[in-house]
């Protein structure tokens, strides 16, 4: 019931500035008494570890994701006549306003306490549920699309795959931050229809929607499905054979 709590204020405060502070807040609060009341604070999030294990997983994280959004963009600038210009500048107060608590409370809701517990119950429900729940929780978002939708489901796969890589989420959250920053304010786009107040290139051009994303950004392009199922594959791929090494016997 907390974890909903969580989500309704993020549903219903969605336009205020400090909204994602509010958000990481208000799931902190909610992992903390879950833990606490049916675990007796003995459940590990995946959150507060060494460094030596943080640092490098989220240092992955934000590669793989700025692979797949330099991708994306690469093959939407290639098939329209979108290109990019000189903008502004990097928003520097966004980061810390927006998108660094936002990647954190979202991965914390996410993929964190009631994501890990059905996952144990059952992988593929735990991953399939949440990936709907993740959609769902951008319906309101400006100029949302049925594309966009299924890419931000696809996306809620993808980040539940990134926390099973390591059972850790700062793989996910690396991942999540530089998926938004790579987006918006580096690339210019939208970020699931939100604009940055500042960019460090800008987005001019035109073409299909259905390509381009249109007002919803590159989220809701054709290439951003195509991409998203290559990185599902990686990881799905990068999974099994971690199995398999764990399998073998030692020499």
């Amino acid at each position: 019931m907390c974890f909903y709590v969580a989500t309704l204020i993020v549903l219903t405060w969605g336009r205020f500035p400090f909204i994602q502070w509010a958000g990481l807040i208000a799931v902190s609060v909610a992992t903390i008494a879950a833990n606490l009341i049916w675990d007796r604070g003995q459940w590990p999030q995946g959150l507060f570890v060494w460094p030596r294990f943080a640092v490098p997983e989220f240092v992955y994280g934000t590669v793989f994701g700025s692979i797949l959004i330099g991708v994306c963009a690469f093959l939407v600038t290639l098939t329209t006549d979108i290109h990019h210009e000189r903008g502004t500048g990097f928003p520097w107060t966004e980061l810390a306003l927006i998108y660094v608590p936002a990647a954190v409370h979202e991965e914390l809701l996410f993929r964190g306490y009631a994501f890990q517990k059905l996952h144990r119950w059952n992988r593929l429900f735990a991953l399939l549920f949440v990936a709907f729940a993740f959609a769902a929780l951008h319906l309101r978002n400006v100029a949302v699309s049925w594309v966009g939708l299924a890419n931000i489901f696809l996306g809620g796969i993808l980040l539940g795959l990134a926390y099973e890589r390591y059972e850790r989420l700062w793989f996910p959250i690396g991942l999540h931050l530089a998926w938004n920053l790579a987006s918006g304010p580096i690339l210019g786009h939208e970020v699931s229809g939100y604009d940055s107040m500042a960019t460090i290139l800008v987005e001019r051009g035109h073409g299909p929607w259905w390509l381009t994303g249109a007002e919803f950004g590159i989220e809701g392009s054709v290439w951003m499905t195509a991409v998203e199922l290559a990185g599902v594959a990686i990881l799905v791929l990068g999974g099994k054979r971690k199995e398999e090494r764990g399998r073998r016997p030692p020499p």
